[in-house]
């Protein structure tokens, strides 16, 4: 194969060629201890894993060493956290270890917007990107079904309970649910992002051209089917999940289910297959399942806890990833999904660019699109130590849950040695490991020292603890975690948020709800525009959004879209398909 070489070609040059020599799917499985048996295939590149079989194969297995990885906050431009993933699993590979990880599935939405595919870059990349990043095995597009058959159950029954009186409700087999208009729930879904969709009227016409309401769509990873199926732990565990699926209330202030509506089982029969992970590989062949999706600002953000079973059950190293920086990914992989699944990280690292930091310290606006300013090529260690101040934030919402974080300096060619030295410095006087890697450039052996750091944490002992409980009232935990972990003086419930706070602490049911919050990750505040580590300020909680199914509420702060927008300058500009050899290109 020829060298391959991140400053002069880009990722999709690069993944295809190294997909040119990548292991076939037979050899993949058999190292990564897989029967042949267990893989269901999809495609020439790629298979799913038969979950329920390798788990009952593997029942009683010691667990590996289990590593999440997480960042600080990100510019637009993000901090390859994902790319660290894949550089870590290829230096551990490097150092001997039997290895393996956990990623998401990209959405349709930022992998033809701006934000790219999140398969990594240079190097360090999950392969074959082709397949990985435009739809992979079909689990986002079942998600998008499962959930618009809710909203065609709901929109048809409210349609048939205006048309028909109870005798003729009764004669269909039908039962009054006297559903309010006004609170539904949920919306449609799609995997792109499109704004024009935000709000829409819906049911025009005649009688029989369904009820007229507002409505409107959110994207597809948004949905509580993706967090469902993020915590899940079995086909029975995911039927009973989705049928405690609230979809609206009566007038009567009764929540309905999906169970009510019955449709829960059509959708778990739609959902059924997304619960095997998909097996794909780093470009230096090491195992990598992908499985759940993205967005850990509006999600839960995770990749899945059946995933991680399988990884850390087959290896003696798995390493995940959690979205965003540690504020919203570690947050809610520390108390909902480590809460869910059992499983207690050994090591945790925290990304960081020196260029991220530069911003936080003041430095010029980063925007997707736009050169950088030279404040961020050039050596200046008194914007850049103003700017870890961010950094020390991370590092200290990671020692909080009782682990030692490992901070990767993720490299670019323009850092000075100075400006390594001083961030290694101030994170190990924060009691932090540090270590750079150079993963984008030079694959596992750039992530060496990395992979290094993170044996030696992983080795240590740690007081793994959660930051609160869950008998505790929802109130105080919400205010836990926006003064702990996003350094806020208090919280500021607006109107609509308090009277579902009051709705939700008087069900029983509902009051032992986790909490996964909604918030801006371009900033730790709930104000994107705000950088460093602010003070002196109160966290806006606007609404509360109940994924019954999935266990938790979701407490949307500051102003937060479900369905993001397409910028001016959508990556779609630039993809595009060989004719000829049905190649595409322009993949980032």
């Amino acid at each position: 194969m020829t060298k391959l070489d991140p400053t002069c070609m880009a990722d999709w040059q690069l993944a295809e060629a190294a997909e040119a020599t990548m292991k076939p799917l037979s050899q993949l499985a058999e190292e990564l201890g897989l029967l042949q048996e267990e893989l269901i295939p999809a495609g020439r590149q790629l298979a799913k894993i038969d979950q329920k079989m390798v788990r009952s194969r593997l029942a009683g297995r010691p667990q590996g060493k289990y590593i999440d990885v997480t960042a600080i906050t990100p510019t637009p431009l993000g901090e390859g956290k994902t790319t660290t993933t894949m550089g870590l699993i290829e230096g551990l590979g490097k150092i001997g270890k039997n290895v393996t990880g956990a990623i998401r599935q990209p959405s349709g939405g930022p992998t033809f917007n701006i934000k790219g595919s999140a398969a990594g870059g240079g190097l360090a990349q999950c392969i074959p990107l082709a397949p990985f990043s435009m739809g992979l095995t079909g689990d986002i597009d079942k998600i998008t079904n499962a959930h618009n058959l809710a909203m065609v159950a709901l929109t048809s029954r409210m349609q048939h309970e205006r048309n028909y009186d109870d005798a003729a409700l009764a004669r269909r087999n039908l039962k009054r649910l006297d559903i309010d208009p006004q609170q539904v729930q949920i919306k449609w879904v799609m995997d792109f992002c499109a704004q024009a969709l935000r709000n829409i009227i819906i049911g025009r016409g005649g009688k029989m051209d369904g009820y007229e309401m507002e409505s409107g769509f959110a994207i597809s990873v948004s949905s509580e089917l993706m967090a469902i199926l993020a915590v899940s732990d079995s086909l029975a565990d995911m039927r009973e999940r989705i049928g405690k699926m609230i979809v609206a209330r009566s007038r009567g202030g009764n929540n309905i289910t999906t169970e009510d509506l019955e449709v829960a089982g059509a959708m778990t029969a739609w959902m059924a297959e997304t619960l095997n992970p998909t097996l794909g590989q780093t470009m230096e062949g090491q195992p990598v399942l992908i499985h759940a999706g993205p967005f850990a600002n509006i999600a839960i953000g995770q990749s899945s806890i059946i995933a991680d079973k399988i990884g850390t059950a087959l290896c003696d190293y798995h390493v995940t990833e959690s979205g965003f920086g540690a504020d919203i990914g570690y947050e809610k992989f520390w108390n909902l999904k480590c809460r869910f699944s059992g499983l207690v990280p050994n090591a945790v690292v925290l990304v960081a660019t020196i260029r991220a930091l530069k911003m936080h310290g003041g430095g010029p606006e980063v925007k997707p699109g736009i050169k950088l300013d030279e404040a961020y090529t050039k050596e200046n260690l008194g914007l850049l130590e103003k700017g870890c101040e961010n950094l020390l934030a991370h590092i200290e919402t990671v020692k909080k849950s009782g682990v030692r974080p490992v901070v990767c300096i993720n490299s670019f060619y323009t850092d000075t040695p100075a400006e390594i030295a001083l961030v290694k410095k101030i994170a190990e006087e924060a009691g932090a490991y540090a270590a750079l890697s150079q993963h984008w450039l030079k694959g596992g052996d750039g992530a060496i020292e990395l992979a290094e750091a993170v044996v030696a944490a992983a080795n240590e002992e740690n007081n793994f603890h959660f930051l609160y409980q869950n008998n505790i009232p929802l109130a105080q935990r919400i205010e836990t975690i926006a003064k702990e972990v996003y350094g806020a003086d208090a919280v500021e419930f607006k109107p609509e948020a308090q009277a579902k706070l009051q709705q939700i602490e008087q069900n029983s049911q509902l009051a032992g709800l986790g909490v996964c919050m909604v918030k801006t990750h371009l900033s730790l505040s709930h104000d994107p525009t705000i950088k460093g580590r602010p003070r002196g300020w109160t966290l806006p909680v606007r609404d509360i959004l109940i994924y019954n199914g999935a266990g938790f509420v979701v407490p949307v702060a500051g102003d937060i879209k479900l369905m993001p927008g397409t910028g001016s300058d959508p990556a779609f500009r630039r993809i595009d398909i060989d004719t000829q050899t049905g190649r595409i290109h322009g993949l980032f």
